[in-house]
């Protein structure tokens, strides 16, 4: 039966299901159609596509219910600090659906819509009183609206009847998600830390000042909530800028912060406690990846435990990668052994600006001078750290003797930064110019990372260096073509 008009006020109470008191020893009660039927009938204003005993659509079981609060946790829990899982414990009426055991597989392909969907809970159960029958848990959200059960053309084949029932469900602590307990543990109106990086089995938080009161408990429920998880940390202070690790405290879970993940179908191996990793900077990872063509050289001068040196020796690229942090670079080799990319890549334990004056140095000095003229490829210095990078850019004056070589040889350098200005583009390219004194209008495009935090961008800034600054003695030239491979990238000058 369908309702081409929906009720409301007097008429919506007027129409309220006449249902039996539910007692201790029952937990399945049909609804009294007939009564409802006959209200029906009497009702002005309302029209029925017929008059049949068996019915599509289910009156509200309690019209004033508020559908989030049905699958709430108990109020109670509201301020808990040390997780009691049995304090969530919760019963809820909700309908069911009786049919024959028979037909259960194929009718739930039809009921997709319209079946409960909660952790932990069975969408069909036995049927108490028979035996020959399952019930189908409804979601009574779906349940309480006008157009309930459009699925009726298949009940009518399967010959089900339409009839819904009530149905008592015992919630527990499991049947709710992640966000609904703290929702209704935090105080009410509070923002609500759901979300995390997953770093292999770590959960990695950011709490704010308000959850650090239930901050052991927040860590609790990540680990129960998601499969793998077994670690939940907390960030407590600022990344340190000389090795990019940062202190954290284990909030719940085990104490093992060697951990292992994937990234782009490459396998990672770390102590993240000691070094850097973001894994949002997987899309940014694969995208200078991309840049590359195989027998392309990459500089990767911050290079952590290898997110940019893998895939890209992957390609048969040369790698050069270094990383001042200790760790890192331990890190970094067993990374390029666990990849077998062990031979391409050359691993360097130095300060960025000593790797740049150094080993980068003495390989473009082979790279670019005159008997390297035939080479057709190209070279990549990529400067992942953004806080810091663009104050490297002052290791390029200068760098190179001797005759400069053609424009489109020079190396293209991709460096990192963070802006919180109004125009983050031009901000990083400003600061990039500042550091080099020169413009870099010609020769340069911005590319948007990531929002780092509310009016806080990471940007990276890609552009060939000057032969006029990379070279001794040499008058700038600002007519430089744009490498293609920056043309390819987004360019965000000017706010473009």
């Amino acid at each position: 039966m369908r309702l081409l008009w929906r009720p409301s006020g007097f008429l919506r109470r007027l129409l309220k299901v006449e249902s039996y008191r539910i007692a201790e020893s029952e937990s399945l009660i049909p609804l009294a159609w007939t009564s409802l039927i006959e209200k029906l009938n009497k009702a002005p204003g309302i029209f029925l596509l017929d008059q049949r005993r068996s019915f599509s659509t289910m009156p509200e079981i309690e019209t004033s219910q508020n559908q989030d609060e049905l699958f709430s946790p108990p109020s109670h829990v509201r301020g808990m600090t040390k997780l009691d899982r049995t304090a969530f414990k919760k019963t809820v009426t909700i309908p069911v659906l009786k049919v024959r055991k028979e037909i259960v597989n194929k009718l739930m392909r039809s009921l997709k819509r319209v079946a409960l969907q909660r952790p932990g809970i069975k969408r069909v159960i036995e049927d108490p009183g028979d035996e020959a029958s399952r019930l189908i848990m409804l979601d009574p959200s779906k349940m309480f609206t006008d157009d309930s059960f459009e699925e009726l053309g298949i009940l009518k084949q399967l010959n089900v009847s339409p009839q819904i029932s009530k149905y008592n469900l015992e919630l527990t602590y499991e049947n709710f998600k992640s966000e609904e307990v703290l929702r209704a543990v935090l105080p009410e109106g509070q923002d609500v830390t759901s979300g995390f990086s997953r770093v292999g089995h770590i959960a990695h938080l950011n709490l704010r000042d308000h959850q650090l009161p239930f901050k052991h408990l927040i860590g609790q429920v990540m680990i129960d909530k998601n499969p793998g998880i077994t670690s939940a940390v907390n960030k407590i202070n600022n990344i340190d800028n000389t090795y990019r690790n940062f202190q954290m405290e284990l909030l719940s879970g085990e104490e093992n912060m060697t951990t292992k993940v994937r990234e782009n179908n490459y396998t990672y191996e770390f102590d993240f406690s000691k070094v850097y990793w973001n894994p949002r900077l997987s899309t940014e990872h694969s995208r200078i990846t991309e840049l590359l063509k195989p027998g392309d050289v990459l500089f990767d001068v911050f290079a952590g435990v290898g997110p940019f040196a893998i895939p890209v020796a992957k390609k048969n690229c040369t790698v050069f990668a270094n990383d001042l942090n200790p760790e890192s670079h331990k890190w970094l080799l067993h990374n390029c052994k666990l990849n077998k990319v062990d031979q391409k890549v050359k691993v360097f334990n130095l300060d960025g600006k000593d790797f740049l004056q150094g080993p980068v140095r003495e390989e473009l000095m082979q790279q670019l001078g005159p008997l390297s003229k035939e080479r057709t490829h190209s070279v990549h210095i990529v400067m992942n750290l953004p806080a810091k990078a663009i104050e490297f850019l002052g290791a390029f004056k200068s760098l190179l003797d001797g005759q400069p070589c053609g424009s489109e040889r020079l190396p293209i350098i991709h460096c990192y930064s963070f802006s919180k200005n109004a125009n983050p583009a031009k901000d990083v390219q400003q600061q990039a110019e500042a550091v080099l004194d020169t413009s870099l209008d010609a020769c340069s495009s911005v590319h948007l990372v990531r929002n780092v935090a509310p009016n806080k961008e990471m940007l990276c800034i890609t552009f060939r260096i000057p032969a006029a600054i990379l070279y001794k003695n040499q008058t700038l030239n600002l007519e430089i073509a744009v490498p293609e491979a920056m043309c390819d990238m987004e360019c965000c000058h000017d706010g473009g």
